[in-house]
């Protein structure tokens, strides 16, 4: 017969090994995904520093990955906000004035503020400025595209409308669109809120108008051509997620247009993963320091 002391001591051996091995788990499941996001963050900065160093330029990232997923059965997505401009504008306000700007732009746009923030000090930066898009900007991403001098394409990379949208927690409705509807309604056909969207759609629209113009101001010497490009991208002519594809842009925009985007960038783009919670890796950069020797 089996000792019982024996019986037990080998069960406590058990259980201390399913202790310890639980632990072990529980350890490895915050440990990895550290070490993972430490990695990637770690070569996302040795690809920007080798891509400023060849270039020759202050590189700067305004990435928001798009992949599905979800929280809590919540989706999340990532989009130009306040802490973005914040971020993008002190690395444009710490740059050297002669040191060109490479922005590379992956975004289906987002905040028009944050976005008006982002184009105009862009354009104020006294050096040559660079905006790369691989993927794809949209919306307040074209915004800031424009501000560049020139825009280095991907041949199926996208850019996007810029006309203003207006809504609410119930949805969102293109400018022109309500102005459209306004324009088959009578007045008392309307409620006082679509009233009110149709005034402000208006502003709006006018604004855009303004704030393209200010933005192309220098960049075209032909008015007309300018008109046609504020016209293309504002009127509402298209559907808002309407791709102007790189050779669209380049018939419009002309030879500010490139279509070579360097091979450092795309491998650039595997460095990003969407995260969850608030430190993302949306908006980086690695300064490039000139020596005044």
């Amino acid at each position: 017969m089996m000792d019982p002391t024996l019986a037990q001591t080998g069960t406590d051996v058990f259980n201390s090994l399913l202790s310890n091995a639980w632990f072990i788990i529980f350890i490895l499941l915050f440990l990895v995904p550290m070490l993972q996001k430490n990695y990637l963050q770690a070569e996302r900065k040795r690809v920007l520093a080798r891509l400023g160093k060849s270039r020759g330029t202050q590189v700067i990232t305004l990435i928001h990955r798009q992949e599905t997923i979800s929280f809590l059965g919540i989706p999340l997505a990532r989009y130009i906000d306040i802490e973005d401009s914040e971020k993008v504008l002190r690395a444009i306000r710490r740059a050297q004035k002669d040191v060109p700007i490479d922005i590379i732009l992956h975004t289906p746009g987002g905040l028009a503020l944050a976005a008006t923030q982002i184009a105009m000090a862009l354009k104020s930066h006294p050096a040559r400025k660079t905006v790369i898009v691989p993927h794809y900007a949209m919306s307040g991403g074209t915004l800031i595209a424009f501000a560049a001098d020139k825009i280095v394409m991907d041949p199926h990379a996208a850019l996007g409308p810029v006309d203003p949208q207006l809504g609410d927690a119930q949805g969102s409705y293109p400018a022109t669109s309500l102005l459209a509807v306004a324009e088959k309604k009578k007045i008392d056909e309307m409620d006082d809120k679509t009233l009110v969207y149709v005034e402000e759609a208006r502003k709006a629209l006018a604004q855009m108008r303004e704030l393209l113009q200010k933005i192309l101001d220098g960049k075209f010497n032909d008015a007309a051509r300018r008109d046609r490009i504020i016209e293309e991208f504002v009127s509402g002519k298209y559907t808002h997620d309407h791709p102007f594809m790189a050779e669209d842009a380049r018939d419009l925009l002309g030879e500010c247009v490139e279509i070579n985007v360097p091979e450092e960038v795309y491998s650039l783009m595997e460095l990003y993963r969407m995260e969850m919670g608030r430190s993302r890796p949306g908006v980086e950069y690695v300064p490039l320091m000139r020596d005044r020797h």
